[in-house]
């Protein structure tokens, strides 16, 4: 074999091997806080902190609902990228729709310990659902996870773990490997060689709680396409709803009026039973 072939396989093949080794950094983009106060930058909120089963300290903040109350209780699980700062906006319209709201970050986000991995991610979403069931202010029934692109695979995990009485799913994809394939082409994005899988679809399987999946039509990071196939797989209750010339992070797709009209008419046939 030729030298200069042999160089370049050595070369491919270190290249190969260190993405394998920093894949995690192509998935998670946390900024290290600190995050302010709750009250801060949502009146009346208070600041809460999460004990996850391997003995890490999360912060958060509860907001009440600031309009008429609905009795339901909303747990968000972040997307990949920023703090729970930058879902104020989202729980303000949350809260004004007449729910309380629970806004956590997960482990190496937000100057919180730990570092992020799909294990981790899962057990944080547990410990935000834990602290939701300990207090008396909520009825544990009523409880609704919300989750945001890759958050959305967060939700389905705790989901498939202890049904919610509704999902709300912003911008999901089926799995990591579908769309690591789409932002990677040129990258061996296979199952075996993922660190983390973030399998949407296939944590929504058994589910039988209503779901909403809200998708912007103009997404350039998970296209809706990913979005419809995560709908079309569900056999529970479900519906579509298409924000029009939205892009993944967009304020319209991430707190806009209509995004919060979506999922308040979603919830409030949740509520009456008027989901088919």
């Amino acid at each position: 074999m030729p030298v200069v072939l042999i160089a370049i396989l050595i070369v491919v093949a270190g290249f190969l091997f260190l993405t394998w080794l920093t894949q995690r950094s192509l998935m998670y983009y946390p900024t290290p806080g600190p995050v302010p106060s709750a009250a801060s930058a949502l009146p009346g909120a208070e600041d809460v902190e999460l004990r996850t089963e391997d003995g890490l300290r999360l912060g958060a903040w509860f907001v009440p609902a600031s309009g008429r109350p609905s009795g339901l209780t909303v747990l968000v699980c972040n997307g990949n990228g920023g703090d729970r700062s930058l879902r104020a906006g989202l729980a303000r319209g949350l809260a004004r729709a007449g729910h309380a709201v629970l806004l956590f970050d997960y482990r190496g986000y937000g100057g919180n310990p730990g570092t992020p991995t799909e294990t981790g991610l899962r057990a944080d979403a547990r410990a935000g659902l834990d602290h939701l069931l300990s207090r008396h202010d909520i009825d544990p029934a009523r409880i609704v996870y919300f989750g945001e692109s890759l958050g959305a695979a967060v939700a389905a995990q705790l989901a498939r773990e202890r049904s919610p009485l509704a999902l709300v799913l912003r911008s999901p994809f089926p799995s990591f490997e579908e769309i690591g394939r789409f932002h990677y082409p040129y990258l061996p994005v296979i199952d075996a060689l993922l660190m983390d899988r973030y399998r949407t679809s296939d944590a929504l399987a058994d589910l039988r709680a209503p779901v909403l999946v809200v998708a912007g039509d103009r997404d350039r990071i998970v296209p809706i396409e990913f979005s419809q196939r995560v709908h079309d797989a569900l056999r529970a209750p479900k519906r579509f709803a298409v924000l029009r010339d939205m892009d993944h992070n967009d304020p319209g797709l991430a707190e806009g009026d209509v995004l919060i009209a979506q999922v308040a008419r979603f919830l409030d046939d949740v509520v009456q039973r008027a989901i088919r």
